[in-house]
């Protein structure tokens, strides 16, 4: 009788000590299952954290400036280069620019895009005190070659005028190169004509032609809405301001020089003549004065 009620005992136990296992290894595997979807969880918060994180920097990069509206009409120094090599009076050489950028950062210049020039002008406001607008004629290889580097080095921006007849000669920029120039964020490209004429010695047809075709290539193909117009040479006359208004164009730069200022007409902006040679006075005071 013993016998039979401890052999009973025994079955009992063996049986709830296989019960408690089975359960164990059903929770376990349920765990199991569970788990990746935990970690999947965890993973896609972890990237939306991080999402956000992004998104808050660029939030932050894009209104860190302030405009600052003025009582008095801005005056803004349009620097005037073209070809960064050497040669002649238009030509200023590659180690002469970079250190002409090279005071613009170190004195914490911002250096505005056209659109942001344009808004200067339309608001009669600045990011911040201290603003210059680089500007290149005439769109040479060296602009991609010797300028671009020095621009990305300082982190600085320039607008190129572009003659759009010109992208297959050897020694200006091809579509491509400015296709680059302008992707990197520190280039924007502006019109300078079909062929570089003198506008105001041609009819209004042809300067019509000029003008529209120039701005058609330039919106086409960089994907834009060309919003200024560099006189070839500073030429022009009432025709070409007409037509330049008329065609959808903003401002018009002229080879004028001096500070430019609305007061001068939003297409007769005046430039400063960046000359080779120039010792850093000297382009401080074209920064202030424009001359």
């Amino acid at each position: 009788m013993n016998y039979l009620k401890s052999s009973k005992l025994g079955f009992v136990i063996t049986q709830l000590i296989v019960l408690v296992s089975l359960l164990l290894l059903t929770g376990c595997s349920s765990r199991n299952k569970e788990e990746p979807k935990n970690e999947g969880v965890k993973a896609r918060e972890s990237l939306k954290s991080k999402k956000l994180n992004v998104d808050k920097v660029k939030v932050k990069k894009d209104s860190h400036l302030k405009w600052i509206h003025y009582k008095e009409k801005c005056r803004i120094p349009i620097l005037m280069y073209h070809s960064i090599s050497a040669g002649n009076a238009l030509r200023v050489p590659p180690k002469q620019f970079e250190e002409e950028m090279a005071y613009l950062k170190a004195n914490q210049y911002y250096t505005l895009s056209t659109d942001e020039a344009i808004k200067a002008f339309e608001t009669n406001s600045l990011p911040q005190k201290k603003v210059v607008w680089i500007t290149l004629d005439d769109a040479y290889k060296d602009n991609y070659t010797a300028a671009f580097p020095i621009l990305k080095k300082y982190h600085l921006h320039a607008t190129i005028n572009y003659i759009t007849s010109f992208s297959q000669k050897p020694n200006h920029l091809t579509l491509s190169e400015a296709k680059t120039m302008q992707h990197s964020g520190l280039v924007d490209f502006q019109s300078h004509t079909v062929q570089h004429l003198d506008l105001n010695a041609l009819s209004t047809d042809v300067q019509k032609q000029e003008l529209a075709n120039s701005k058609k290539y330039l919106d086409d193909n960089l994907k834009q809405n060309t919003r200024m117009i560099c006189y070839p040479a500073g030429r022009y006359n009432q025709t070409t301001i007409r037509l330049a208004n008329h065609l959808g164009y903003k401002i018009g730069l002229t080879t004028n020089e001096g500070l430019a200022c609305v007061d001068q007409g939003w297409y007769s902006l005046a430039r400063v003549r960046i000359a080779p040679g120039i010792d850093r006075q000297t382009f401080m005071q074209l920064l202030q004065n424009g001359y």
